[in-house]
């Protein structure tokens, strides 16, 4: 499991042309914010997309989209040792739907 967090700005990797373009741009500083897990065997991404931040309550979103999708076999979360992932809330969330934490 872990976040990404995008910036919406057009990114060139050549800006040559024989003619002027002008590309519209989004000003400011406005993200996506990812949470994602990926599932060790089927390869499978779950993800939770926010344009705030990603807090305690993102994590329990993810976790419990995770449980409700493995609801036959345990659950085993690999954390980066996040501040977000590290609260009381995630900790009685995990604990609740039976998911393992490892750091």
């Amino acid at each position: 499991m872990d976040a990404a967090h995008c910036v919406f700005a057009p990114c060139f990797g050549l800006v040559w042309c024989f003619q002027r373009l002008l590309v519209k741009a989004p000003s400011g500083r406005q993200r996506v914010h990812v949470l994602a897990a990926l599932h060790a065997v089927t390869h499978e991404v779950l993800t939770v997309q926010h344009l705030t931040y990603i807090t305690a309550q993102t994590v329990c979103e993810l976790w419990r989209l995770l449980a409700s999708s493995q609801s036959s076999i345990p659950v085993t979360v690999i954390l980066d040792n996040a501040r977000d992932q590290r609260c009381a809330l995630v900790q009685t969330v995990a604990d609740t739907l039976g998911i393992e934490w490892l750091y």
